[in-house]
Formats: C-alpha cells, sequence, structure tokens
C-alpha cells in the first residue's frame, strides 16, 4: 500500500515526519503499515507513497486502477489530487508517503511550458523510475537525518520529482539538452540578492523570479553557471558568513546561528563540520590563539 497520507490512524504509524522541517507546499512521512485492507480518501494534494524494505504482495483498486503485485523496494504509486481507492497489503510494510500541494506542483507543471493535456501529474501504480527513487531516497535522508540541510535542499527535490512525473521525466531530458549559462549581469544580481538574504528564508521561486526564468530552468543554469546546485551555494555561504562573524567574536553562537539563516545553533555546527572540518568552538578558540 503505497498511497498512505501523512497522518497516522490505526493501522498507520507515523515512525518520521516533516512536520516540523520547514517544508511549504510538500511534506513527507515514514510510515509504519500494518497488514489488512486500507481505504484511502480522496485528498486536495497529489500523493507519492514509495515501498521501504522487504517486497510485499499488494492489492490495490481505485477508480482507474485494479492491480494486483508484488510491491518491491523503491517501487511507487502516484496518487492525483482527488482520487480515492482501497489497498490490500498481506503483510506488514514500510512506506515513504510524500505529499505535494496542487499549488506547489501546478506553479512547477506552468513553467515548463507543456501542452495542457501533458501539464498534469497522471494515477501511476507500481512506477519504477531510478531517477524519481533517487530524489525519493534523498528526501528520506532529511526525514531521518539529526540536522537537515536547508529547506531550499528539500524544495529543489520536491520540484524535481513533479518534473520526473510528467511524462517521464521527458520535460527533464528537454531541460538538460537546452543547457547554457546565466548572463553575467543576472548572476551578479542573484548572488547579490542571497548574500543580502543568508538571514532570510529564501525559495527557488524567488531566486528564479529574479533571474525571470522558470524554477526548473533556473536550476539548471544556476548550476551549470557556478558549478554547485542553488541549496548548496546557499549553504557554503551562509557557513562562509558565520565563519568569519565567529572570527570577530562580537555575537553568541546562537545569535550567529539566527543571522545567517540555520535553522538553529547545532544546523549550524553540522554543516560547519561538514563543510570545513571545524566546530564554532574550535573556530572561536582559533580566534583567540591568534
Amino acid at each position: 500500500m503505497n498511497t498512505a497520507t501523512p497522518q497516522p490512524n490505526s493501522s498507520r504509524v507515523n515512525l518520521r515526519s516533516s512536520k516540523d522541517h520547514g517544508w511549504t507546499g510538500f511534506g513527507a512521512a515514514l510510515l509504519g503499515v500494518s497488514a489488512g485492507v486500507h481505504r484511502i480518501p480522496a485528498m486536495p494534494h497529489h500523493r507519492v507513497g514509495v515501498h521501504v524494505g522487504p517486497p510485499v504482495v499488494a492489492r490495490c483498486v481505485t477508480s482507474e486502477y485494479r492491480l494486483s503485485r508484488v510491491q518491491a523496494h523503491g517501487d511507487a504509486d502516484v496518487i492525483p489530487a482527488g482520487l480515492e481507492g482501497q489497498w490490500t497489503d498481506e503483510s506488514d510494510c514500510t512506506i515513504l508517503s510524500i505529499w505535494i500541494s496542487e499549488q506547489f506542483a501546478g506553479r512547477t507543471l506552468e513553467q515548463l511550458d507543456l501542452r495542457p493535456s501533458r501539464a498534469q501529474i497522471r494515477p501511476q501504480l507500481q512506477m519504477r523510475d531510478p531517477r524519481f527513487q533517487h530524489l525519493a531516497w534523498a528526501l528520506r535522508a532529511e526525514l531521518e537525518a539529526d540536522d537537515c540541510s536547508d529547506p531550499l535542499y528539500a524544495e529543489s527535490l520536491c520540484t524535481a520529482m513533479v518534473v520526473r512525473l510528467v511524462d517521464g521525466g521527458v520535460t527533464s531530458a528537454a531541460l538538460e539538452n537546452k543547457r547554457r549559462t546565466l548572463a553575467p549581469k543576472t548572476t551578479a544580481r542573484i548572488v547579490e540578492f542571497i548574500e543580502d538574504n543568508l538571514d532570510q528564508r529564501l525559495t527557488l521561486g524567488d531566486l528564479a523570479a529574479l533571474a525571470q526564468l522558470s524554477v526548473p530552468h533556473f536550476k539548471v543554469l544556476f548550476r551549470e553557471t557556478l558549478g554547485l546546485p542553488v541549496h548548496r551555494y546557499v549553504i557554503e555561504r551562509r557557513v562562509e558568513r558565520a565563519k568569519a562573524l565567529l572570527m570577530q567574536g562580537k555575537l553568541s553562537t546562537s545569535q550567529i546561528a539566527f543571522d545567517t539563516g540555520f535553522a538553529h545553533q547545532s544546523h549550524m555546527a553540522h554543516w560547519m563540520n561538514r563543510l570545513l572540518g571545524l566546530t564554532p568552538r574550535e573556530i572561536a578558540k582559533a580566534r583567540g590563539e591568534a
């Protein structure tokens, strides 16, 4: 059963949730689902359930599908908004349940410049797409991490998921074929905006609008121009800004984390250690020894 909603009930146990991750317009949960029949009502958002772990025999009935199959690790069911159904699992299983609001998906699809008949998410059962799986496992890692990345990273993953769900990712390939780079003036404007707003919540939509590009196309051009994905570039700039403030020794570590856009002090420490190999305390100590 791969279409459980983010909310647990008597037959679904919420093992992990993105509730406190600061994600907007989408979310995810890792669910423990018991064997038996599960009736899933129509929802106002799109749902994707990715099977995690050992194979399970499952049967699905919706207004458009009737299918009995063995769900393997990574198999996904895609259930668009407004579609209900019934799933029967012969044994307990674990599901990575992802939900995407119609507004988030619609905004992404509008920017892909597709014919109306193609610009929609269609129901799919037992979808096996290695690229989509890669995105799903990256989102799962964010759920399970003690210190998750910037919400900008999860937003980037979800945007890529929407692109993959449309016509099997044909639009993604088209974007790859159009690769070039951002104009120098546009690059300078984007970089300046990021530097001026490191303490704020940055979104792909805001940055793409500044470049007058669609979000999917902006992601490709940004990486080609600066050599890093948007979220990684922002994280590295936040780490460098935090390091500079720590070296000044005028603010507390918690204040510096806040002023550089990190969720909290341990989040900043995690990325400093990962990118610099140093903790905030070690950086402050080095200042005293200089």
